[in-house]
């Protein structure tokens, strides 16, 4: 089993292009159901059957995931016997019953741009860190690119002559994306100013780094905007999705054309971006309640 997982992972990475944490997660859901079947006295992948699939599922859900989790494990288990079965390794695909449920896409956080606001104004330029942080933030919320592809990005997919970044998105899909005027004077004190001293003698190709010489961990900007969200005096949650949410949400109130926000955002398809509408009329709802006189 731990063979033919081996051999289903890397068809995701060289066939299907995915990109690495999305790999991980298949990795992860399909080993629980290996450990089951383990338990179970079944070591042969011809020997699994729908029963055991609807065994394993049932004991999946007792154990509390949420829908979200329990949606992804489906997936992740029938594109496994799916790449058996084009292997020619079963004959049969004992999850072809099964349905994936229809997942009810919920609204994103989002926070007002005043909020962003005093978010930006948090981190103090009186420092490396400080400056680093700022254009970290400033680029977050000019570009809307997901916080794996702002960590990602390397010194030469910047292009201050032309005002756009190059990022490698979900399946390593190539876009490019505007950045506005602020962000790019932002980004221009770090690199002059502040990745230099982060660095010393040291090199490295990505373009935000940490004293370690190394480049900032998705785990570490996290930290950072939690702790900057807390210091500007936000007590909503929020992560680096929130300022992806709320770039989407604010370019859409202003008028933008839901197609260009859906080319910067680096949806693959136009209704994941359509969840914005709702963001939208879900404050127009809330602002007529509040005004309207009969409401």
């Amino acid at each position: 089993m731990d063979q033919l997982l081996d051999s289903f992972l890397s068809y995701l990475a060289v066939e299907k292009g995915l990109s690495k944490n999305t790999i991980e997660s298949y990795g992860r859901d399909v080993r629980k159901l290996a450990l089951f079947l383990h338990e179970n006295q079944i070591s042969e992948v011809s020997s699994i059957k729908y029963e055991n699939i609807l065994d394993f599922l049932s004991h999946f859900k007792k154990q509390g995931f949420s829908d979200t989790t329990t949606v992804r494990t489906i997936v992740s288990i029938k594109q496994f016997f799916k790449y058996l079965l084009i292997e020619k390794i079963i004959d049969e695909d004992p999850t072809s019953q099964i349905q994936t449920p229809k997942m009810k896409k919920s609204i994103p956080g989002v926070i007002s741009l005043e909020d962003v606001e005093r978010v930006l104004a948090a981190p103090v330029e009186s420092t490396p860190e400080g400056i680093r942080d700022l254009a970290m933030l400033e680029v977050l919320y000019a570009t809307g690119i997901r916080v794996s592809e702002l960590i990602g990005l390397k010194l030469n997919e910047v292009n201050f002559e032309m005002g756009f970044v190059i990022v490698y998105g979900k399946g390593s899909k190539e876009r490019i994306v505007p950045i506005g005027e602020r962000a790019q004077e932002k980004l221009k004190t770090y690199m002059s100013e502040s990745r230099t001293s982060l660095l010393k003698s040291r090199e490295a190709k990505e373009l935000f780094v940490t004293r370690r010489g190394s480049g900032m961990t998705r785990q570490g900007f996290w930290k950072l905007i939690k702790t900057y969200a807390l210091k500007s005096g936000i007590t909503k949650d929020i992560s680096p999705h929130t300022l992806r949410h709320s770039f989407a949400t604010h370019l859409l109130e202003r008028g933008a054309d839901l197609r260009a926000i859906q080319i910067m955002l680096g949806h693959s398809d136009i209704s994941t971006t359509q969840i914005y509408t709702h963001v939208e009329s879900e404050r127009l709802k809330e602002i007529h309640k509040k005004y309207h006189p009969r409401s």
